[in-house]
């Protein structure tokens, strides 16, 4: 699967229209549902390639886009949700400055 490709699994007759937010490959157990003995069998059956985590990374662009973004009717959430996160990106690059900070007792 190369850049601007559809993903090998997916077939227009049995999905329909193609969505990038989905995941077309074969169905697994959700996290949430997985018994702490099968966590070893469950990682293992993931791939870790640059080019499944990006596309990981975009599937879960795309659903919070369509949720948030793409909407007929939407709200200031996604401009709270960019504030917070610029926010605690700021603290934590601005963390060593932090901590020169903290009160302490100096007797």
């Amino acid at each position: 699967m190369g850049l601007g490709e559809y993903p090998p699994e997916f077939n227009p007759r049995i999905h329909g229209p193609y969505h990038p937010g989905r995941y077309y490959g074969k169905a697994d157990l959700p996290l949430g549902q997985v018994k702490l003995g099968e966590m070893g069998s469950w990682l293992s059956r993931r791939s870790y390639t640059p080019q499944s985590m990006v596309s990981c990374t975009m599937r879960a662009y795309w659903r919070w886009a369509t949720k948030y973004m793409l909407s007929k009717r939407t709200s200031i959430a996604p401009l709270i949700q960019f504030a917070g996160t610029m926010g605690l990106a700021y603290y934590f690059l601005q963390y060593r400055t932090h901590t020169n900070h903290r009160h302490a007792k100096y007797h």
